[in-house]
């Protein structure tokens, strides 16, 4: 039986020179590459029951804050703090970029408020209030403490910089320590889990909801915790039980929030069936995250995603070129279902999207407006950008179960390209 750590060690037997040269990795961390990664781990035996990249480095954003945590909860294990202990606010805290709780300088928070405002609003000010506090005022300190705790627990690909998950190069984990981390922190502070799974807490009056959108849409998920910069793409750490089966689900590098989120009920879904002694399915990524050269300039210096604030879909995805519209339009595609309301064919078309995007890299999204035979508005949710031979075996993939199924959907009309010459101008 293969398990998280086992197959991890695994790895490292590759001789005394690639031992030196791993060595020499956790002194000078090899950049992370901003990719598609996941694993599925039985979280009582530690069985890896999926995985894809599982030791790819990136960056692991605000799941950063859960070794924050860990540590917190440690601190409060040994007896230096309590819920009830207030921790005191720098100048250089209180100025972290978002997402932020707003501390002021010179003010203080509660341990308890502070626990519940990195799991809820992925608080950055509030990391670092932590990391000075329990590190004698310095965070890098506090983050070599971090490392130092990885490194123990078995996270051999993870080094961290900083204490919230904000923008560094050097910041680096993979999915499997990620997978390691959730798991030693409800093996070895199960009083404290409950609060992964909050959906909102309040603070200074204040309603503060919880980022983590998986917990209301998948039966069973019950906490951990979301994270985005530029550089990491959309990151998910998320734990779910049935009876007595519990296991845990990381995915790194999405393209947007609801594409990662969709994708990991997948993939728990495979979990749970390959734990009832059912073969695993085909497990397709969503479209992989293509981060920009990590210069250090540019990133969204956010700790997490608000969707109320940041729409799914990234600036990139929403200005198709020219070009790719008349590309789509003359691609053939499948319709998986026509819906009331354009939101939720969208929905269901990117469901479809992320269960063939390791086969399909090429394709793409539509929705399609039309009127049915009493004159009602449906929209037609497409995958597009196949070929005719591919639509077949594309909609078994999408594994589609609704009354109407799936069918292959012929080219559009050639899109019709303006003309030079206009009524009273001319061509030179």
């Amino acid at each position: 039986m293969a398990t998280i750590l086992g197959r991890a060690r695994s790895r490292q037997r590759l001789g005394f020179f690639v031992s030196i040269l791993a060595g020499f990795a956790l002194l000078s961390p090899l950049p992370a590459a901003a990719k598609y990664a996941a694993i599925v781990v039985d979280a009582q035996t530690g069985k890896v029951l999926h995985e894809a990249n599982p030791d790819t480095r990136n960056h692991p954003a605000s799941l950063t804050k859960m070794m924050t945590l860990y540590m917190l909860f440690e601190a409060m294990d040994q007896g230096k703090f309590t819920l009830d202990s207030r921790l005191k606010v720098s100048k250089r805290a209180a100025g972290m970029a978002p997402s932020k709780l707003g501390l002021r300088p010179g003010s203080t928070i509660q341990v308890r408020d502070a626990i519940q405002a990195l799991v809820t609003k992925s608080a950055n000010d509030v990391a670092a209030v932590v990391a000075e506090n329990l590190a004698g005022g310095s965070e890098s300190r506090f983050a070599q403490t971090m490392t130092t705790k990885a490194h123990a627990m078995g996270m051999r690909n993870t080094v961290f910089k900083n204490a919230s998950g904000l923008p560094n190069k050097s910041q680096v984990s993979s999915a499997r320590d990620i997978a390691i981390l959730a798991k030693r922190l409800m093996t070895d502070y199960p009083q404290h889990y409950h609060y992964f799974g909050q959906d909102s807490f309040t603070y200074a009056g204040q309603v503060i909801l919880s980022h983590n959108r998986l917990m209301a849409m998948y039966p069973g998920a019950d906490g951990l915790k979301t994270g985005y910069t530029l550089a990491s793409g959309f990151n998910l750490a998320a734990s779910a039980k049935r009876g007595n089966t519990r296991i845990i689900g990381v995915v790194l590098g999405g393209t947007t929030a609801r594409a990662r989120d969709m994708h990991m009920a997948n993939l728990l879904d495979n979990g749970f069936a390959r734990l009832n002694g059912q073969p695993e399915t085909l497990i397709a990524a969503p479209m992989l995250y293509d981060a920009p050269a990590d210069t250090g300039q540019g990133q969204v210096a956010v700790g997490d995603i608000d969707d109320a604030v940041f729409p799914d879909a990234t600036a990139a995805a929403k200005k198709q070129t020219q070009a790719r519209k008349a590309e789509l339009a003359a691609s053939w595609g499948i319709q998986v279902g026509a819906y009331g309301s354009r939101e939720r064919a969208r929905e269901q078309a990117t469901l479809a999207l992320t269960r063939m995007m390791t086969l399909y890299p090429g394709a793409d999204v539509r929705v399609q407006q039309m009127k049915d035979g009493e004159g009602r508005t449906l929209y037609r949710a497409q995958v597009v950008g196949l070929k005719q031979d591919e639509t077949q075996f594309a909609c078994q993939v999408a594994d589609i179960k609704t009354k109407a199924g799936c069918k292959a959907v012929p080219p559009l009309k050639p899109v019709k390209v303006a003309s030079a010459r206009k009524s009273g101008s001319k061509v030179r």
